[in-house]
């Protein structure tokens, strides 16, 4: 028996979709604390509540990416976690670079 990995495990204690939003919560998290450490927020301000929305809605996005893909349960919710920590702003800038370099 292959040895379950920390994603595996979330899966299997919360579900497949707690581990996603969970996932996407620590994306945001982690983009949070970098801002902290910026000086640009405080850790426990009211900005944490605004990222709650922002890491379901990347959650979505990030599931649909992920389905688009193929990508197993460990690596959706790994593009969860990215499409969380860049959010909205970084993942405009990243669409604007690939639809650039698609277009004819």
């Amino acid at each position: 028996m292959e040895d379950a990995g920390l994603v595996d495990w979330l899966s299997n204690l919360l579900g497949g979709a707690a581990t996603t939003l969970f996932g996407a919560a620590m994306g945001r998290l982690m983009w949070h604390s970098g801002e902290v450490r910026k000086g640009q927020r405080r850790f426990f301000g009211p900005e944490l509540l605004w990222e709650v929305p922002v890491a379901i809605g990347m959650a979505i996005i990030g599931e649909a990416i992920a389905s688009y893909l193929g990508a197993s349960a460990t690596v959706s919710t790994g593009i969860v976690a990215l499409a969380a920590y860049i959010g909205p702003r970084g993942a405009e800038v990243l669409l604007t670079k690939w639809l650039s370099r698609t277009r004819p």
